[in-house]
């Protein structure tokens, strides 16, 4: 491939930028704030899972209130009920078996007023449980608002840079020969990020790998405008007058 040195030069100006922009994703992606937002969203699912115990039980605890409320009920209506039938009846008979049944009820109210009571303060424990757990992921989340503040504003200052770096980027790859600029991008990704390198007193920028023997010599026979490259790493190496040919 051939280019005019000034071109080939121009890819170390597309390099720098390209290198930049690599920095800066690198640096947005490992945001100091990055970890500890971790760490909370993996505390808030643990706790999440916690609640999710926690209200289960509370249902529980409030279904077996309401179950003994509504046994409650029945037992009260059938008190009431038999209360009036005695008060109705002449039966000799009939009120000694209404009274020994309104004394088996009211030890069955009693009973179930004394379940209930245990069952109320279960409720009310299960209640605590589930508003502590709230708290918890409340704090949590105000911890995480304000870690993901931090990073939105750090992160809008390297995104403001890889912008403009963007810009500059486009005006110098625009500048540069098409065939020139795809060779350019083919080395980059095979060179993990790093498409052309100076070559500096015969050394080579891109894999610090110093050129001797037939390696060097092929390179100093290469016309000015021949593209050439790295034996080693196989990036572009440009040549200037700072080469050491």
């Amino acid at each position: 491939m051939k280019a005019s040195p000034a071109d080939q030069q121009e890819l170390l100006r597309l390099q720098s930028l390209d290198t930049r922009l690599q920095q800066l994703a690198h640096r947005l992606g490992s945001l100091p704030q990055a970890a500890p937002l971790a760490e909370l969203a993996k505390r808030d699912t643990a706790v999440r899972g916690t609640r999710a115990e926690a209200v289960g039980g509370l249902e529980d605890a409030r279904a077996e209130l309401k179950r003994l409320e509504s046994d409650v009920q029945v037992v009260e209506a059938r008190i009431a009920r038999d209360g009036d039938r005695l008060q109705h009846t002449s039966s000799t008979k009939d009120v000694a078996a209404l009274e020994s049944e309104l004394a088996s009820l009211a030890k069955r109210l009693s009973d179930l007023e004394d379940q209930e009571l245990v069952v109320m303060e279960k409720v009310e424990t299960a209640e605590a449980v589930v508003a502590g757990i709230d708290e918890e992921r409340a704090s949590i989340a105000a911890e995480a608002a304000v870690l993901e503040g931090r990073r939105d504003d750090a992160a809008a200052g390297f995104a403001a840079e890889r912008d403009a770096t963007e810009r500059d980027r486009a005006v110098v790859a625009g500048s540069i020969p098409a065939d020139l600029l795809a060779f350019y991008e083919q080395r980059r990704t095979r060179g993990g990020g790093v498409g052309a390198a100076l070559l500096s007193q015969r050394t080579c920028n891109g894999c610090t790998i110093t050129l001797t023997g037939s390696d060097l010599e092929k390179v100093r026979r290469s016309a000015p405008d021949d593209v050439v490259q790295c034996p080693e790493c196989d990036r572009i190496l440009v040549r200037t007058d700072e080469s050491g040919l």
